[in-house]
């Protein structure tokens, strides 16, 4: 289970891409790394390069900076960003995702991963939230983890909603003493703001966390799907 500070948890966060964990869970994290858990992160793709009529290296650097101020926000204890074909996942083998995140596994142990949800648009997310599965299936022997998906504006709404492909949270964090972190988080990443009513906007981010907030009893909230947890 989402922990509450009473005892100290190592959670590792994954992302597709720069500013999905910021997106996804952004006032979770602060509220973790705030209270004395250890928060891990790992992002699967330096992002930009699907982006044509660009300098890719230059966009690409630019966003490294942007990840580490937004990384420094938020409290990460470390952030480790893989080089995956940005928007290119599944012209990938499968066991080569899976490999990369199983050495961040092995060498962070967390008690809780947080993922893509599976139904998102992008494809990204889609192969990270299944790589993620795959690389902590429950086997004997290993460490019991909890796994719990996030939602992410401008792709988890966007895809036609069906009963596979549709958000349905049933786990809410309280993160009215957080919020304010995700959007300044969120706000180092100039190269990926929009201005609302775009869902990457700043303003948007908290209108989705008083919704979820609506939802919950709270002021703000953000919304996750408990995929599995062992206790």
């Amino acid at each position: 289970m989402i922990p509450n500070g009473t005892s100290k948890k190592t959670v590792l966060i994954i992302a597709a891409h720069p500013d999905d964990e910021a997106l996804g869970c952004g006032a979770t994290i602060s509220f973790l790394a705030s209270s004395g858990h250890n928060v891990h992160g790992l992002i699967l793709s330096q992002g930009k390069a699907s982006r044509d009529g660009k300098s890719v290296e230059k966009e690409v650097e630019t966003l490294s900076g942007e990840i580490e101020k937004s990384s420094k926000v938020l409290g990460f204890k470390d952030m480790s960003v893989l080089n995956f074909a940005d928007n290119r996942f599944d012209s990938v083998d499968m066991l080569d995702i899976v490999k990369e995140i199983e050495i961040i596994k092995d060498k962070v142990q967390p008690d809780i991963v947080f993922t893509h949800h599976a139904g998102d648009l992008n494809i990204d997310h889609r192969i990270a939230h299944i790589a993620t599965l795959t690389a902590f299936r429950p086997i004997s022997g290993e460490k019991n983890t909890s796994i719990y998906s996030y939602e992410v504006p401008s792709s988890t709404e966007w895809n036609s909603y069906s009963a596979e492909s549709v958000f349905i949270p049933n786990t809410f964090v309280d993160v009215g003493s957080t919020i304010e972190k995700k959007v300044e988080a969120m706000g180092c990443y100039q190269s990926e703001l929009r201005e609302y009513p775009h869902p990457r906007s700043l303003d948007y981010l908290k209108v989705l966390a008083s919704h979820r907030g609506v939802q919950s009893g709270k002021q703000f909230a953000e919304a996750f799907c408990l995929i599995r947890a062992t206790v």
